[in-house]
C-alpha cells in the first residue's frame, strides 16, 4: 500500500472502531459460551482467586487450581463444588519457582489437557519503603508477581496457539500504572507485569493468532487482606474495592473479551490525567487522592530492623 491509501484506512477504521467503542458502553457483547474450556487459576487458595473460581463454578468448565497454601485450595475445591463445579482439580505449586510451574504444567497437561483460560492472579505485597526491604523480599515480589507469568505463559500458550483458541488473563493493579508511595518493588512487578502482557497479545496478532484473547486487569486496592489496613482517602471517588464485585467484573470481562479493565471506573480517568498533566500538577492529584499516605496503616507492614 502507499501513503495516500494506509492514512485512508487509519482513518476508517479508527472511527470504526472509535464507534464500536462506544455503542458497547450502552449495548453490552454477547457472553461467550464457555462450557468444556479448563480454566487454570494461580493463587486460588484465597481472596479473588477463590471467588473467581466460585465464578466459573456453575459455568461448565474443568477448574485447575494452584497455590502454595494446600488447606486454602481444599477449602476452594469444596465451595465450588457447592456451586456447581463437576470437575475440580488442585495442584500445590509455587508460581515463583520455574522448575515447579513446568512440572507441574507437565501434571496437569496429563492428568486435565490443555490449558484453554489461564489467570494469573498469584500476587504477594511486602508493604515496605524501598530501602528497608529486605533484596529477599524485593526478588521474591518480581518473581511471583511478574517471573511466574513468563513461565505459566511459556507452559500453556503454545496449545493454545496450536489450536488458535485460548485466553491469557494477567490480574495486575492500578499500580502497575501509577507509582504508589511505599510500594516501589510492588509498583514495578505490576508494571513488569503489564508490559509483558500487552507486548505478548501483540506477537500474538502480528502472527495471525487472534483466537487468543487477552484481558489485563488492573483494580484499585482490594479489601482482601492483601491491603489489611489501608484505607482509601476519598472512598466515594476511589475506594478500596469489595473482592466480589471485582471477581464479577473479571468474569465479564473474560466472557466479553475485554481487553483492559480497569476498576473502580474512575481509574480510567485518572489514568488519561497522568499522561496529560504536567509532573507537578501530577504529583498535586496524588497527594490529593491520598496516594502518599495510603501504606501508612498497613497492617503487614514490618518495621525496619535495626
Amino acid at each position: 500500500m502507499n501513503f495516500l491509501l494506509e492514512t485512508l484506512q487509519l482513518i476508517v477504521m479508527s472511527m470504526y472502531y472509535n464507534i464500536e467503542a462506544f455503542v458497547r458502553l450502552f449495548i453490552p457483547f454477547k457472553k461467550k459460551n464457555v462450557t468444556g474450556e479448563i480454566v487454570l487459576i494461580t493463587g486460588a487458595g484465597s481472596g479473588i482467586g477463590r471467588l473467581m473460581a466460585e465464578k466459573f463454578a456453575p459455568l461448565g468448565v474443568s477448574l485447575v487450581l494452584w497455590d502454595v497454601n494446600q488447606e486454602g485450595m481444599k477449602e476452594t475445591a469444596r465451595l465450588v463444588k457447592e456451586k456447581g463445579a463437576t470437575r475440580v482439580h488442585y495442584y500445590l505449586c509455587d508460581c515463583s519457582d520455574k522448575a515447579k510451574v513446568y512440572r507441574v504444567a507437565d501434571q496437569v497437561k496429563r492428568e486435565v489437557g490443555d490449558v484453554s483460560i489461564l489467570i494469573n492472579n498469584a500476587g504477594i505485597v511486602t508493604g515496605r519503603n524501598f530501602m528497608d526491604a529486605p533484596d529477599s523480599l524485593i526478588e521474591k515480589t518480581l518473581e511471583v508477581n511478574t517471573m511466574a507469568h513468563f513461565w505459566t505463559y511459556k507452559a500453556f500458550l503454545p496449545a493454545m496457539t496450536a489450536n488458535n483458541h485460548g485466553h491469557l488473563v494477567s490480574v495486575a493493579s492500578t499500580a502497575g500504572m501509577i507509582g504508589v508511595n511505599g510500594l516501589a518493588d510492588y509498583c514495578a512487578s505490576k508494571f513488569a507485569a503489564i508490559g509483558f502482557a500487552e507486548s505478548v497479545a501483540l506477537e500474538l496478532l502480528a502472527t495471525g493468532k487472534d483466537g487468543v484473547k487477552t484481558t489485563i486487569v488492573c483494580p484499585h486496592f482490594m479489601n482482601t487482606g492483601m491491603f489489611d489496613g489501608c484505607n482509601s482517602k476519598w472512598p466515594l471517588l476511589v475506594p478500596v474495592l469489595d473482592p466480589d464485585y471485582v471477581a464479577k467484573k473479571i468474569i465479564e470481562a473474560i466472557l466479553t473479551d475485554q481487553v483492559y479493565l480497569l476498576l473502580p471506573k474512575s481509574m480510567y480517568i485518572l489514568m488519561g490525567m497522568k499522561k496529560i498533566l504536567p509532573f507537578k500538577t501530577g504529583n498535586l492529584l496524588g497527594m490529593y487522592l491520598g496516594a502518599f499516605n495510603f501504606m501508612d496503616a498497613f497492617k503487614g507492614r514490618v518495621k525496619k530492623e535495626a
